[in-house]
């Protein structure tokens, strides 16, 4: 499958639901939102790398880009096992980065809702370590989608969030306005968390996946100090219960929620992807390394957001 081929079956915004990819790997069946996937190709002879992280095989060359092939079988289990001929590469890409990962067998497609996909309780998770986006039953088969992000930032710290950049940013004032952030990993929410702190931020509410952050947003609503209560959201797109793309379009279509600024933060950003960000009404859209881009782009909306709000209080007292 092309990314041609991928649009085809992409899925309206604000629908609240997932393409899900289902594949094989040692006999279990798991899932990758198709968002995500640039590519299916046969697997092939791959040149391994000196002192690579033991799940990255090495790296291929199909055409013109080098890719780097992550044993997803190794990633789960710890342990080797016989690639076979019938291997097939998932060539994905996110955060702006191209990787393959090595499966047993592509399945087929399943469009499910996100209301559908269950987190994976802490027993099952290794405490807040899951590497599972969620549990999802497709045509009958519990699905375990993958958390590729997680995957890639442990094998790769340095394609994830820096704090650094904020770091080279220097001193910076402090900023009281409320932020809401939706984000269920766990990971990247302290990541997010930590360097916006750094970045002067003070007063930041997460909740775990969109609905939350909705009912959140709904129980003020009507409240005569709603603009103070909340000043800007922050939301991934994949999340269980509730997406960032339904947010988003919750928010821009409720006429007291609507002038909130959104900001979409998602390892899922390219062309594509920003249209319907477009077409939902989010002010901004970035991808999750850019934690520097992310906090010049709060400071703006802010900015212009407390501009707006002086004068819509003017007009009400008026």
């Amino acid at each position: 499958m092309r990314h041609n081929e991928k649009e085809g079956i992409l899925l309206e915004s604000g629908t609240n639901e997932i393409e899900v990819m289902k594949f094989m790997v040692m006999g279990e069946f798991y899932g990758i939102n198709v968002a995500k996937v640039q590519e299916i190709i046969m697997s092939g002879k791959v040149k391994p790398m000196p002192h690579a992280n033991p799940s990255v095989e090495g790296i291929f060359k199909p055409r013109e880009e080098l890719i780097t092939v992550i044993n997803l079988a190794y990633y789960l289990s710890g342990e080797r096992r016989e690639n076979g001929p019938r291997d097939l590469f998932i060539v994905t890409n996110f955060n702006k980065m191209t990787v393959a990962f090595r499966v047993q067998g592509i399945e087929g497609i399943s469009r499910i809702s996100w209301k559908d996909i269950q987190k994976p309780d802490k027993t099952i998770a290794n405490g807040d370590e899951s590497v599972a986006t969620g549990i999802a039953q497709c045509e009958g088969q519990l699905v375990t989608i993958l958390d590729f992000e997680k995957i890639v930032a442990e094998i790769a710290p340095e394609t994830s969030i820096q704090v650094s950049e904020i770091e080279a940013m220097g001193d910076r004032p402090l900023c009281e306005s409320p932020i809401l952030i939706a984000e269920d990993s766990i990971l990247l929410r302290r990541m997010i968390d930590d360097s916006l702190e750094r970045a002067g931020f003070t007063n930041i509410m997460n909740f775990n996946n969109g609905q939350e952050a909705w009912d959140y947003l709904l129980s003020i609503r009507d409240d005569n100090d709603l603009y103070e209560k909340v000043n800007l959201v922050i939301t991934d797109i994949e999340m269980p219960e509730m997406d960032g793309h339904r947010l988003t379009k919750l928010i821009k279509d409720d006429p007291r929620l609507k002038k909130l600024p959104v900001v979409i933060f998602s390892s899922l950003i390219d062309e594509q992807m920003r249209r319907k960000g477009r077409e939902l009404g989010a002010d901004e859209q970035l991808a999750k390394p850019e934690i520097g881009h992310l906090v010049s782009i709060l400071d703006e909306l802010l900015k212009k957001y407390g501009q707006d709000m002086g004068k819509y209080q003017g007009q009400k007292k008026a």
